[in-house]
């Protein structure tokens, strides 16, 4: 008898490819609700799948392929790496790990970083460095005041840290963390204490329905950790590298914090992350901070070649002048279809809908061959490749508006009983 024989997928499980193969999904876990679609290749602001479908891409792994699908610019980094050396241990320094420390804090002015693998894993190494600092001068303080609605990833930490979507799956929740009403000055002071380290908060928040942060607002934040004299962390691991027409958020802000998380697009699709401290949140000291693939050398030239694009002349001003296409040609849409408000910045926007039926144009869109995600019942998220052109948006706009008349029909057919 074989006890590890495979059971026979069922019939929801089972997809095809090209070939006429089977490929289930019965063994993968289901933390995702995917479509059926298995995907291929992928090239700019395109993916195909196994029947070779093409789908304009306007999600990009949620923001993470910054130069889109398989840039040639990527691919030649890591060609040549593997060929040389992928990595030696994170004991070791090597190289491509110094020159994109090096790089990243000579561009945002920090004074130290660390590579990871994940947005999630830096958001974890930034609340240890504030504790640690906590230790170090505020004695036994160690709480961090984060926003509500915020999301800062599914580890344990990120998620207790997170309020909303992110938060309410697998208690009892890590203590040391308190949530107060985004864009609420009043409501940050009164939670600030004696035991408060740090104030970490997403410039835009990208989960909640991209939502931005005012400028009052953090820069009265900012001017409060100043006058307080603890952390200001920046969760920039969806605004960061560009996506929101400067290398980071915080510029265009005019605000300056003490720990920087980074993520998503710095590794322009694979997996590569990074925690940058300035001044006195430099504090970490020899056996604080490890991991197995942190800082290898292989995603270290993938991040080298993102930002060494990101900052080449012209290429920043290329994501503020498309970002405002899109968003103008989105309101232009929202107003034909009578949906609500638009927010963002750069290639970042949530379309707010008149209703809750954000999944159900997603999945129109999908039918229209047009790849979008919905952080919100009632919204739409567009995270397109910053190297996005003007016919890829027009292109889009004509898929979606497609993709809002098909659900339109739908809602107007069951309302008249018609079965769809």
């Amino acid at each position: 008898m074989n006890l590890f024989r495979r059971p026979a997928p069922s019939l929801d499980d089972l997809i095809l490819d090209t070939a006429g193969n089977d490929l289930s999904s019965a063994r993968l876990m289901p933390t995702v609700a995917r479509p059926p679609q298995v995907f291929v290749r992928g090239q700019g602001s395109w993916l195909w799948d196994s029947d070779d479908r093409a789908y304009l891409d306007f999600s990009q792994g949620g923001a993470a392929n910054s130069l889109g699908h398989s840039p040639q610019v990527l691919i030649k980094a890591l060609s040549d790496q593997a060929q040389a050396l992928i990595n030696p241990g994170n004991g070791l320094y090597n190289r491509l790990q110094l020159n994109l420390v090096d790089r990243l804090c000579e561009h945002t002015g920090s004074d130290q970083g660390y590579l990871l693998n994940s947005g999630a894993q830096a958001c974890e190494a930034a609340i240890k460095l504030a504790r640690k600092w906590g230790q170090l001068h505020r004695g036994s303080a160690y709480r961090i005041i984060t926003a509500g609605n915020g999301c800062h990833g599914r580890s344990f930490a990120a998620m207790s840290a997170s309020s909303g979507g992110c938060d309410n799956r697998f208690e009892p929740q890590l203590p040391g963390f308190s949530h107060v009403p985004f864009n609420d000055l009043p409501a940050l002071h009164a939670a600030v204490d004696a035991g408060t380290v740090a104030i970490m908060l997403e410039p835009i928040q990208a989960e909640a329905g991209v939502i931005p942060a005012t400028e009052h607002y953090l820069k009265g934040v900012e001017r409060l950790c100043r006058e307080l004299g603890i952390l200001l962390i920046l969760d920039e691991v969806q605004t960061g590298i560009g996506r929101c027409g400067a290398l980071l958020a915080e510029q265009q802000y005019g605000i300056r914090a003490d720990i920087i998380i980074l993520g998503k697009g710095l590794g322009g699709g694979v997996p590569l992350a990074a925690l940058l401290a300035r001044g006195k949140a430099c504090c970490f000291e020899v056996g604080e901070l490890e991991g197995t693939h942190h800082g290898n050398a292989l995603m270290a030239s993938a991040g080298l070649a993102v930002l060494d694009t990101v900052l080449e002349h012209g290429f920043l001003e290329h994501v503020r002048e498309s970002g405002c296409y899109l968003g103008e040609g989105l309101a232009r849409l929202a107003y034909r279809y009578d949906h609500g408000q638009l927010r963002g910045q750069g290639l970042m926007w949530g379309l707010t809908l008149s209703d809750d039926s954000a999944d159900a144009v997603v999945k129109a869109a999908l039918h229209e061959g047009l790849i979008l995600t919905a952080p919100q019942p009632n919204c739409l998220r567009f995270t397109p490749a910053l190297t996005v052109s003007k016919s890829n948006i027009d292109e889009m706009l004509l898929r979606l508006a497609r993709a809002f008349s098909r659900v339109r029909t739908a809602q107007l057919q069951c309302r008249k009983g018609i079965a769809v």
